[in-house]
């Protein structure tokens, strides 16, 4: 008889990862293994505890989890990844399950839900919030290419051209090419608004 299914939580907040860890932990078929807060922290740990699933934030610090998906299923095979995030945006929505997750629910959903959720993946379902699924039919893919977006998420901190050139090693003139094309393309008005409204579509 296989024993229960073993998890890994990577979220930032203590207080929401520890109280995760506590209610799952009274499942019976459930039983978490680790946690770690930041997302250049879980693919090492995930080959450390060899998880049957790993529970994935979004916003971590260090890496975001939409980037440590790839890498993760890379490392680990047969490990699931099951998103909970408090951003439900169809856009994190098509990168996560393009990335490979096989669950994205949001953190408003009752703990049962989760531990239900988590049984039909190792199952071999796939699971999505219903209402972000609904949604996410109506969001078109991203009209921004890598380096637009590179550029657009480098000056997230209002950093000045120059120093987001030196970031990504490119001249301050195709950084503002790109800042250009970012923000025309989103029909915002200036940087802020575009990296706002990216960051809203889930583009980012």
């Amino acid at each position: 008889m296989s024993g229960p299914t073993t998890i890994l939580i990577a979220e930032d907040q203590r207080m929401m990862r520890s109280a995760l860890t506590s209610l799952l932990d009274l499942e019976a078929d459930l039983t978490v293994v680790g946690g770690v807060g930041r997302g250049d922290e879980v693919v090492a740990a995930a080959q450390r505890l060899r998880p049957d699933v790993v529970l994935l934030d979004i916003e971590l610090p260090g890496r975001s989890g939409l980037d440590v998906i790839a890498p993760l299923l890379e490392a680990v095979p047969g490990c699931d990844v099951v998103v909970v995030t408090t951003f439900g945006r169809p856009g994190y929505l098509g990168r996560a399950l393009a990335a490979g997750a096989r669950g994205f629910l949001v953190k408003d959903d009752p703990v049962e839900q989760l531990a239900a959720a988590i049984r039909r993946v190792r199952a071999g379902e796939r699971v999505v919030d219903p209402q972000l699924a609904a949604e996410a039919l109506f969001v078109s893919d991203t009209p921004l290419t890598e380096r637009e977006a590179d550029v657009l998420r480098a000056s997230a901190t209002g950093a000045a051209v120059v120093d987001i050139a030196r970031k990504l090693s490119l001249s301050p003139s195709t950084v503002r090419n790109y800042l250009s094309n970012a923000i025309g393309k989103l029909g915002a008005r200036n940087r802020i608004e575009a990296l706002t409204m990216a960051r809203d579509r889930g583009w980012l």
